[in-house]
């Protein structure tokens, strides 16, 4: 866990854990996996952080996301993360997106918009359902180009 950092805006503060989460993505890309990371962070510290593990885990079921919300659940020792913020690199696609409603994660901030599977906004909005029981605050583009490009590169070097 890392210690408390203060922030002189909520954009600024966006923008550095995002940073965090961008290097979780490069070490996933290091490996071998979609270059996907994220952070819990709650008042002010990381309670959990990591990245996509698929082909390593040889399960598709091991997005950051996924990984992220199971270690901060067991840190806090609650199934309720309703006071943190998930910071992602990626638009969280339906199966994340129903983990975080599920999660009750207060909120979300990620930065790629995601045109083919993204559940924050762009193929459906799954976060902020109004039908659904729990509704997150959603942030996205921070960092964008940032994010997209790691993605865009990683997948340009598998062709």
């Amino acid at each position: 866990m890392t210690g408390p950092v203060a922030f002189a805006s909520r954009a600024e503060e966006d923008a550095w854990w995002m940073g965090q989460a961008l290097l979780e993505a490069e070490r996933a890309a290091t490996a071998g996996e979609v270059p996907v990371g994220a952070v819990f962070v709650h008042n002010g510290a990381v309670v959990a952080r990591g990245a996509n593990a698929m082909v390593h885990g040889k399960d598709p079921t091991q997005h950051a996301e996924l990984r992220v919300l199971r270690a901060a659940a067991y840190a806090s020792g609650d199934t309720r993360l309703a006071s943190g913020t998930l910071y992602v690199t990626l638009e969280p696609c339906a199966m994340c997106a129903g983990a975080i409603v599920l999660a009750r994660v207060g909120r979300v901030v990620f930065g790629a918009w995601d045109d083919k599977a993204g559940m924050a906004g762009s193929v459906h909005d799954l976060l902020r359902n109004p039908r659904l029981n729990h509704r997150c605050e959603v942030q996205g583009g921070v960092r964008e180009a940032e994010c997209g490009a790691l993605l865009t590169e990683f997948f340009r070097a598998r062709r």
